[in-house]
């Protein structure tokens, strides 16, 4: 099982341990895992150059790349990020950002929809859930067939500090999920939301023509006559 991991902070704090307790869980070798921090990416600039030219053109390309090259060969995305004011990091923001071209609403991975996203980030209080609910989101758009969240609350500031009972509820927690990503590596399906939207997109750009380069793709897919 291929394993590309994307980080929202380059510390090795909470949540990277949080994702490497689950990386030894999972059914995958130390060198089928590869992985990112997106501290080094600089800051998406909004010039569309992806989505109304060509996604080589991004002023960023080179920094984006080899990150797209793990995800488009992993059966397994993962992306974690701490929680920073109640949301993901800037960084990681910043990252999902230059891949907006890959939405559905513009030029989808059709192989997407054959992989697995966890979503994974860690709190001393609040704002776990809301973080995995946003990456949730981004991998709906990217057509990420299956995924998963994992939200932690530490209640404390390091794993370390965590009380006993929290910390065996944790472990269970991850033995789960891993059990449930073990289980389906492989044999993902797109859920009938994502179906459901892939045939709005259709219809969109059967019907609509605002961006050329999106309606191409479409058409050389043969999604759209």
């Amino acid at each position: 099982m291929k394993v590309a991991v994307i980080h929202g902070q380059s510390h090795h704090g909470n949540t990277y341990q949080v994702t490497h307790l689950l990386l030894d869980k999972l059914n995958c070798t130390a060198e089928e895992v590869k992985e990112f921090d997106v501290n080094q990416i600089s800051s998406c600039v909004g010039c569309f150059q992806c989505i109304l030219k060509d996604e080589k053109k991004c002023p960023h390309r080179l920094q984006i790349e080899p990150i797209l090259e793990a995800m488009d060969e992993a059966d397994v995305i993962i992306m974690a990020s701490p929680n920073y004011v109640m949301g993901m990091t800037g960084q990681m923001k910043s990252f999902c950002d230059h891949l907006a071209y890959r939405f559905m609403s513009h030029r989808p991975n059709a192989d997407m929809k054959k992989k697995i996203g966890i979503a994974i980030s860690t709190t001393a209080g609040a704002g776990a859930n809301k973080v995995t609910k946003a990456i949730k989101e981004q991998f709906f758009w990217w057509s990420v067939g299956k995924s998963y969240a994992l939200p932690v609350i530490v209640s404390a500031f390091s794993l370390e500090e965590m009380k006993p009972e929290k910390k065996q509820k944790l472990t269970k927690q991850i033995k789960r999920l891993a059990n449930q990503v073990n289980a389906n590596a492989f044999k993902v399906k797109p859920g009938l939301k994502t179906n459901m939207m892939f045939g709005i997109m259709r219809s969109m750009q059967s019907g609509m023509s605002y961006n050329p380069v999106d309606t191409m793709y479409w058409k050389e897919k043969g999604w759209i006559k």
